[in-house]
């Protein structure tokens, strides 16, 4: 993708949203807490920003951003880590050693999975394939079938987590790559819409693995005001049922606190997205009682 200017103002908020419950009405012996932790969009920037950077100077760095992820583990170890694609390609770090120290730093830090971006297959899907050694998450994308590649095999559709008897689903959707990257980069990757695809996930998640909670891990962008047809995440949301929350990337938006966006079945979703090159950190803390009635904060932190 192309970079952006920020479409909102980067800043550090907090946000209460509530999904029919306010947090006061939850008893503190009751209350279960999974934080969730998430990055897009990185692009390879290791370094913080140079202090002389004309607009975030001193911001960013994984440096930084690992302190504060320990730092919540140490308040709540109910943590988990997402990215929501675009790891590699922005600094000569990639160019240096293809992908190899992102994926090294992120599975230090912990990272428990990631979706793919159109960028980490900028090295071709060869050049993605050889650096999976190097990763100890999980790769998730439900809709890009790698049946006839060298990443079959190597890819979840969804994976699902147990954090303190909360069970947690996570499917990964990735944008159409056809026209935004060339052909011989992601080989026979096929591309499969997000809609139908994220039925069948939250088919299988809500209804057959009987999750808690169901996140979307998307790399298909938060709005396209110029191109109101194309799917996004406010769209996904609007259009399916049973995801809870939708962690994006793909479009650099800057949101100081969750987007609410109601479903088919007029319920409520998070949509959220943290701008860019590791500048913010988003978390989004779930809290839930006895009965699996949840209430939700969001918020940005700036590294």
């Amino acid at each position: 993708m192309k970079r952006r200017d920020f479409i909102e103002k980067t800043a550090a908020g907090t946000a209460f949203v509530g999904l029919g419950l306010s947090l006061s009405s939850f008893k503190s012996t009751d209350i279960k807490q999974l934080t969730i932790l998430h990055t897009n969009d990185v692009h390879s920037y290791i370094d913080p920003f140079p202090a002389d950077h004309p607009r975030n100077a001193n911001m960013g760095g994984v440096a930084r951003r690992a302190e504060i992820i320990e730092a919540v583990r140490k308040e709540n170890p109910n943590v988990l880590l997402l990215d929501a694609g675009d790891i590699f390609q922005g600094t000569p770090y990639f160019n240096y050693y293809g992908g190899e120290l992102e994926f090294k730093l992120m599975s230090m830090m912990r990272y428990d999975a990631a979706t793919i971006g159109n960028h980490d297959f900028d090295n071709g899907i060869e050049g993605l394939y050889a650096q999976l050694p190097h990763a100890s998450f999980e790769f998730i994308s439900s809709n890009y079938d790698f049946k006839n590649t060298l990443m079959d095999g190597f890819v979840k559709p969804y994976k699902i987590f147990n954090k303190n008897g909360i069970k947690v689903g996570v499917f990964g959707l990735g944008v159409e790559l056809n026209g935004l990257v060339d052909k011989n980069m992601y080989g026979e990757t096929v591309y499969n819409d997000p809609v139908e695809t994220s039925q069948d996930m939250v088919r299988i998640l809500k209804k057959e693995e009987k999750c808690d909670l169901v996140i979307c891990l998307s790399h298909i962008g938060y709005n396209y005001r110029n191109e109101p047809e194309k799917i996004c995440d406010l769209k996904l949301a609007a259009l399916t049922k049973d995801i809870d929350m939708i962690i994006g990337g793909h479009t650099h938006t800057f949101l100081n606190k969750p987007t609410i966006v109601k479903n088919l079945d007029d319920k409520e979703v998070l949509v959220n997205q943290v701008g860019c090159y590791g500048i913010n950190l988003g978390r989004i803390d779930v809290f839930f009682d006895s009965n699996k009635n949840k209430t939700h904060e969001g918020r940005s932190i700036v590294v």
